[in-house]
């Protein structure tokens, strides 16, 4: 789809707004001692609050005002149909077991995608002040620091690399056996960040996150900020991963393929 500049425009100050409307809404609950969550599964516990669904509540709403005419893809409230040829996909709070535990590693999710996958998109951290942009000719962060451009980190081999993932179980028995191919050769191994990883590719902090289960809404967003600061997003096999599934992403092409080829080993 061509976006014009003034699309452009209207898009980003749309999905500025969004992030500030959930930004609000997730921290009015945030720590709250009180705050209780379902659980969206019998066999294990993923939860849902409040919090998630005021969120997307409030970002629905600035939709149907601002862009009445798109559709939107959101976690808690599922699909809306449009007629513009764009959808707006939300995830209002990524870490939701992080976000009950106090940890500030959760982020909210905002990204606008066309048929051919995610074209903007933005990574917030509401309790820590920190948003990553990507995608229409921008790739930058602001937060208590002040702005400054996303840009990865310089090529290194996986023995040099840092590595993320949320969990250590990483998926299925079998993908975590692929996993645990590549972690042991990786200079450092860390857990338990969901979105926020994404975000440290960006910013040029860590080289690899690996994943696997995820939905659309939980990749969409980290995929358009790290392709505009200059990384890789892929499934485990190379492919276009908008849908989620296995990810596999990397600040260089060189640490990608090095970490896929063990995975596929």
């Amino acid at each position: 789809m061509r976006i014009s500049n003034a699309l452009a425009t209207d898009l980003v100050a749309t999905a500025h707004e969004l992030a500030d409307v959930a930004r609000v809404a997730t921290l009015q609950y945030f720590r709250s001692r009180d705050l209780a969550a379902d659980t969206k599964e019998t066999q294990r516990f993923d939860p849902v609050t409040a919090a998630d669904r005021l969120s997307e509540k409030r970002m629905r709403s600035v939709l149907a005002r601002r862009r009445p005419d798109d559709a939107i893809l959101g976690e808690e409230f599922g699909t809306q149909s449009g007629t513009t040829g764009l959808t707006w996909v939300l995830d209002p709070i990524d870490g939701t077991r992080g976000y009950l535990s106090g940890t500030p590693t959760w982020g909210v999710l905002i990204s606008v995608r066309d048929a051919e996958g995610p074209l903007y998109g933005i990574i917030d951290q509401p309790y820590i002040g920190e948003r990553f942009e990507g995608g229409l000719g921008r790739a930058q962060m602001k937060g208590p620091m002040g702005e400054s451009p996303l840009a990865v980190r310089s090529p290194r081999p996986l023995s040099q690399a840092i590595l993320f993932s949320t969990f250590p179980e990483v998926g299925t028995p079998e993908e975590g056996a692929a996993f645990r191919r590549v972690a042991p050769l990786a200079r450092l191994v860390r857990y338990g960040t969901d979105c926020y990883a994404y975000a440290l590719i960006a910013a040029g902090q860590i080289d690899l996150v690996i994943e696997a289960g995820l939905q659309a809404y939980d990749v969409q967003a980290p995929i358009a900020v790290i392709e505009a600061a200059g990384g890789i997003v892929t499934d485990w096999q190379g492919r276009p991963a908008y849908d989620g599934g296995q990810i596999l992403a990397a600040a260089s092409r060189q640490v990608h393929d090095e970490a896929m080829a063990l995975l596929n080993g």
